[in-house]
């Protein structure tokens, strides 16, 4: 199914952050947009510019883009998801350059399903930053430059 970079935004928003509300889409909208305009490290060469849709597309970096995870036909992800208009709102927000100051220049997220967040993203790349809702989000360090 061939989708938009709009509609693969939203469907990847809701699927990723559908549960944590306008400020968790929000920042989990911004991560991408912080990805698409950084300029060292692994995210620069694969936006090449600023491509959000390589951002999303890029491989084994959003489990909702997977139809198959650990061999096993994955039932959330962005081809069954149906936005909301919320979700596309969201994304119109984000692709026209809009980041929420409560994610910084985060390019990292994860939800850890505990109530803290470790200090380091698991590879070291990343440092936190914040949590919003369930999600800890995490500003590069150093190390990222590197990937």
């Amino acid at each position: 199914m061939a989708l938009d970079t709009r509609e693969l935004f939203a469907r990847l928003i809701k699927c990723e952050a559908g549960g944590e509300g306008d400020t968790g889409m929000r920042a989990v909208a911004s991560v991408i947009i912080n990805r698409s305009e950084i300029g060292t490290g692994e995210f620069s060469r694969v936006s090449n510019g600023g491509d959000v849709r390589a951002i999303i597309t890029q491989t084994c970096q959003f489990t909702c883009m997977k139809e198959v995870v650990d061999g096993t036909y994955n039932p959330q992800n962005v081809y069954n998801i149906t936005p909301d208009p919320e979700h596309y709102a969201i994304a119109d927000w984000a692709l026209s350059g809009n980041t929420d100051s409560s994610v910084g220049n985060s390019i990292f997220f994860f939800n850890p399903y505990s109530s803290n967040c470790p200090r380091y993203f698991p590879t070291r790349v990343g440092v936190i930053y914040n949590r919003v809702g369930d999600h800890c989000f995490y500003s590069p360090t150093n190390a990222y430059d590197n990937t």
